[in-house]
């Protein structure tokens, strides 16, 4: 394990990738940023929580690491950019807090155990893959005010039963009624949902 003396007030890109045999660290309350890629392929880190003083989560900050099962966002995080937790193959949940508003491209691709999602009302558009290829994950709650499904946003969840956007369920993806605040759909967003039988698109839609 390793403990960051109190006196670190940053984590530099690249700073722990590949410690492949790091179990768990500690982050102190003062560590302002955290780089891009700092503990990326750190595959036997297994929980983490961030400071409510990182306001981030950079580009493949967590990649790959395949053994985390839990991690804390602090309500501090505004941004959880691309393949931040791409390939962590373990994680079964993660709350998403309501200070976030963006979320990058393929941030959780290949989330292989997560098994459900919020999305807090403060995101407002998806990005590129967002949950592409998470294939244990059985429901996803998206918020009122999306205004775009884009391409591979969910392609490959083939285990996803249930979409609610705010109090709007839609229950085993046999229908999919989407809310009057989408805009668009981008290419493949609902790619390889087996079950999906039929789909409702409002008049607010402009573009597929």
């Amino acid at each position: 394990s390793t403990t960051i003396p109190e006196s670190v007030t940053s984590i530099g890109s690249k700073a722990f990738e590949d410690c492949t045999s790091l179990t768990t660290i500690t982050i102190p309350d003062g560590v302002a940023s955290i780089g891009l890629r700092a503990f990326a392929y750190c595959k036997s880190l297994t929980s983490i929580t961030i400071p409510e003083s990182v306001s981030s989560i950079r580009d493949r900050g967590f990649e790959s690491c395949s053994n985390l099962t839990s991690i804390t966002i602090p309500n501090s995080v505004t941004l959880i950019e691309g393949y931040a937790f791409e390939k962590c193959r373990s994680l079964t949940s993660i709350t998403i807090p309501n200070s976030v508003t963006q979320i990058g491209t393929r941030a959780f691709t290949n989330c292989d155990s997560l098994t459900s999602i919020t999305i807090p009302d403060s995101v407002t558009s998806l990005a590129l893959g967002t949950f592409e290829e998470c294939d244990s994950i059985t429901s996803i709650i998206l918020p009122d005010g999306l205004t775009n499904i884009p391409n591979f946003a969910f392609s490959g969840c083939d285990s996803l039963t249930s979409i609610t956007f705010g109090t709007a369920t839609t229950p085993d993806l046999g229908s999919i009624t989407i809310p009057d605040s989408v805009t668009s759909i981008g290419y493949a967003a609902f790619q390889s949902c087996s079950s999906l039988t039929s789909i409702t698109i409002p008049d607010s839609v402009t573009s597929i």
